[in-house]
């Protein structure tokens, strides 16, 4: 089986398999993030912040844990309705388009773990920045935490196999284009599937480029979980706060 790459996301993310392959996700370094972030951006006590692309809803659940009023959204409705059992009266999921701005604003709107870059059409980038843009309240911050392409194409593991769960996943990466590319094999029982992650690989620049066409402020720029200076070619992650 294999899903129509163009829209490669609204699959396999809605698919279990997703979440078994990706399941031993850390979540004290994701916590740790969390707080750090959370601190730096001294968001007021019970603040409101937008996780966009929440997935499952691992940071968001835990935003709310140390006080915020957060709102999960995802394109996924699988994920979200996995979420939606860990819903409050100040921790909230709902499916939603982030091409699209969201219905209320916010002090903080937070799209974490690589959750950018998906789309084939790029206008869908520039409509994402400034969905976020209209999602922030006059004193909000936005942050967007993407790997460090340079540092990720420079260290890809060409071939890998994990098997997790009694699955074994076969894994491929190769850069094609502007766009790092995983493809994931894996048979179940007497079924054989085929997913593909692409994501455009963006740089600081490209993004700095998106900022200025959709009117919207570069604060800082950190290249790990820990806040330090970002490194084209050492840091891990690029970690940008706007407003």
């Amino acid at each position: 089986m294999t899903n129509n790459t163009s829209t490669w996301f609204t699959s396999w993310f809605d698919t279990p398999y997703y979440h078994i392959l990706y399941k031993d996700r850390d979540a004290t370094e994701a916590h740790a993030f969390m707080d750090t972030l959370t601190d730096y951006l001294n968001i007021p006590e019970n603040g409101t912040i937008l996780d966009l692309a929440c997935g499952k809803g691992r940071h968001a659940r835990y935003l709310n844990k140390i006080g915020y009023d957060v709102t999960g959204v995802d394109l996924s409705e699988n994920s979200i309705a996995f979420a939606k059992k860990f819903k409050n009266h100040r921790l909230h999921f709902d499916v939603h388009d982030m091409c699209l701005p969201y219905r209320k604003q916010f002090d903080a709107v937070f799209n974490l773990f690589t959750s950018f870059g998906y789309f084939e059409d790029d206008a869908d980038n520039l409509k994402t920045i400034k969905a976020i843009k209209a999602n922030l309240n006059e004193r909000g911050f936005a942050v967007i935490d993407f790997m460090n392409s340079e540092y990720v194409i420079d260290h890809l593991v060409p071939e890998e196999t994990k098997v997790v769960d009694d699955i074994e996943f076969r894994l491929k990466r190769y850069v094609d284009g502007d766009y790092i590319i995983k493809d994931i094999r894996f048979g179940v029982g007497d079924k054989d599937y085929h997913f593909q992650e692409r994501v455009r690989a963006f740089t600081l620049q490209d993004f700095e480029q998106l900022f200025e066409q959709a009117g919207v402020y570069l604060l800082d720029v950190f290249g790990d979980y820990k806040l330090r200076k970002f490194s084209p070619k050492t840091s891990e992650r690029l970690v940008m706060i706007f407003k």
